[in-house]
């Protein structure tokens, strides 16, 4: 009976261990070119891996699930999921807005990665994140490794500005949108920061032809896997067709139920995919 007892006291003790291990994380702030980005870091391998949040988003708002489950399914990875400037916990500074926005993120990721003694790198970019990654891809081809693209395209079509515009009215939002952005940047920074965005939009579709990053996708040298929820009210199809005719080591893939946040609803499924698309 003593035994018993310590062989189901030994299993416990393990089984919390393992629990600990896969919920282990670091969350810290990291100095790069005069600005406190925050970072999340879980896992400890030796290849790396940078999630990058979509509009307003932060590590936790937009990549929680990712963030508890993918290192048991990555031993080989450190992944490290970031507050783009402006956003999250990564304020100050307050966020700059222009049609070098992307851009500057692209090229801020890389010298942190490069800080963390990270240089060589693979990407998860979910919605303006993804754009952020196909810029880094294709303008730092000997940093980025591979590359995820998720809800995310090259350019703007006039259906997508719809979208936002019809998403400007933040107190129209679903009940369950709207909390996680009143927490992190108060009920009126929120709906400041949301427009802020909206405006950027705009501007890309009048300035810039809508016109993200069409000449770096092009450049694109790192293996490349662009997922797409079939039901995303936000994003077309044709920005998205565009990565997958222009980028030539490309893997496409749709989620029949999806919509933007697929990489939440399906979260089983989209780990595995990415997993298993890191590891080949």
């Amino acid at each position: 009976m003593l035994l018993k007892r310590f062989k189901v006291f030994h299993n416990f003790i393990k089984s919390s261990r393992l629990m600990t291990k896969r919920y282990t994380h670091l969350e810290h702030k990291i100095n790069v070119n005069g600005i406190n980005i925050n970072v999340v870091e879980c896992g400890n391998g030796d290849k790396s891996l940078l999630l990058m949040p979509g509009a307003l988003g932060s590590a936790w708002t937009d990549f929680k699930p990712q963030i508890e489950n993918l290192p048991k399914l990555l031993p080989n990875y450190k992944i490290i999921v970031w507050d783009p400037p402006g956003y999250g916990k990564s304020i100050p500074p307050k966020r700059q807005w222009g049609l070098d926005v992307f851009h500057n993120d692209a090229r801020l990721a890389v010298d942190l990665m490069t800080k963390l003694d990270r240089p060589q790198f693979s990407i998860i970019g979910w919605s303006g994140g993804g754009i952020t990654g196909l810029i880094a891809a294709g303008n730092y081809l000997n940093y980025v490794e591979k590359l995820v693209v998720c809800a995310a395209g090259a350019y703007l079509v006039p259906a997508e500005v719809k979208a936002f515009h019809n998403l400007r009215d933040v107190s129209q939002w679903s009940p369950s949108m709207r909390p996680p952005m009143e927490d992190i940047y108060g009920p009126e920074r929120f709906v400041e920061l949301w427009n802020e965005w909206v405006d950027m939009l705009y501007t890309f579709h009048e300035k810039n032809d809508g016109d993200f990053c069409k000449r770096e996708v092009k450049m694109i040298k790192a293996p490349t896997l662009i997922l797409r929820g079939r039901k995303d009210p936000i994003i077309s199809p044709e920005p998205m067709a565009y990565l997958r005719d222009n980028i030539k080591n490309s893997r496409y893939y749709e989620f029949p139920e999806g919509k933007h946040n697929f990489h939440l609803r399906y979260v089983d499924e989209f780990n595995k995919l990415v997993a298993d698309f890191l590891m080949d």
